[in-house]
């Protein structure tokens, strides 16, 4: 599908585990801090584009990496993000693209 092709040349490298580690695939996605425009939350920064929660984020990657599942993560970089929500975007019967609110991991050492 053309959506592949896009994400192939303009997201960033990502891969996705399973709850205990093991590498299910890679691909590419877009993630994103979510910004709200609404300001009656009262944890985060207030940015001029909008509201910035500092630890949520949105991703938006090929169906063909399916991270609907439960205990999953993402891993981009040097971050590694929780799934806290993903659902399958569909145009027709076919599954379009995958999105998702991930959540930033912090490891304690």
């Amino acid at each position: 599908m053309i959506t592949e092709k896009l994400f192939r040349r303009y997201a960033r490298p990502c891969s996705f585990s399973d709850g205990r580690g093991n590498t299910l695939g890679e691909m590419s996605a877009f993630i994103s801090p979510l910004r709200y425009r609404n300001k009656m939350y009262i944890y985060g920064v207030n940015t001029a584009i909008g509201y910035n929660s500092e630890g949520y984020y949105l991703y938006i990657g090929p169906a063909s990496a399916d991270i609907t599942g439960d205990g999953i993560s993402v891993h981009c970089g040097d971050d590694t993000y929780l799934i806290d929500r993903a659902e399958k975007v569909y145009y027709g019967s076919d599954v379009f693209y995958i999105w998702a609110v991930l959540r930033k991991t912090v490891e304690v050492n």
